[in-house]
């Protein structure tokens, strides 16, 4: 069984920074991409920023330059670094999968809560 594990929200201030991590186990053969995607209250859930087993990224529009993500290939973690972060990027961040055969592994999720 394949698990996501998110870890690194928390309470910034904006202007400030923050690193999620997501480490995924199980038995995994195939990571096809890992990204990350953010839900705030009352909106939908949307993507954040991807990347691919090839290496290449997408980005939201709203948080290019300021949003990276990477990945240790040894450890089956992805990360995102988020810097000069906003109040409208508070939300519920999640980790998302297409490992394997499947695309719609999750993580259980982790608060962002930026305060102006």
């Amino acid at each position: 069984q394949v698990q996501l594990v998110e870890s690194g929200g928390g309470l910034v201030q904006a202007g400030g920074s923050l690193r999620l991590s997501c480490a995924a186990s199980g038995i995994i053969f195939r990571i096809n991409a890992m990204g990350w995607y953010r839900q705030a209250a009352g909106k939908q859930r949307e993507l954040v920023a991807r990347i691919f087993s090839s290496g290449s990224t997408n980005y939201a529009d709203s948080v290019k330059g300021r949003f990276f993500i990477s990945r240790d290939n040894v450890k089956n973690t992805v990360y995102l670094q988020m810097n000069s972060l906003k109040p409208e990027d508070t939300a519920v961040y999640y980790c998302n999968g297409d490992l394997n055969f499947r695309s719609d592994y999750w993580g259980q999720g982790t608060q962002v809560i930026v305060s102006s």
